[in-house]
């Protein structure tokens, strides 16, 4: 198991459950995430600036 810090843009959506939502998916692309926060809105770009921390899971395999 590996831990990564991870910043992402996000799209501002319609609605916080829809960005709450979207935050998710893009976070679960790269691991199961720990937790996140919303650092920053570009609202001329209309992003969200988001930092987290995932979990990655290796596959371990062992020779038996």
């Amino acid at each position: 198991m590996t831990t990564h810090f991870i910043n992402a843009e996000i799209d501002l959506q319609e609605s916080p459950a829809k960005l709450n939502q979207e935050i998710e998916k893009e976070l679960e692309k790269r691991g199961t995430p720990l937790r996140w926060a919303v650092t920053k809105v570009d609202i001329e770009k209309q992003k969200a600036h988001v930092e987290a921390v995932v979990v990655e899971e290796k596959n371990l395999t062992t020779n038996s």
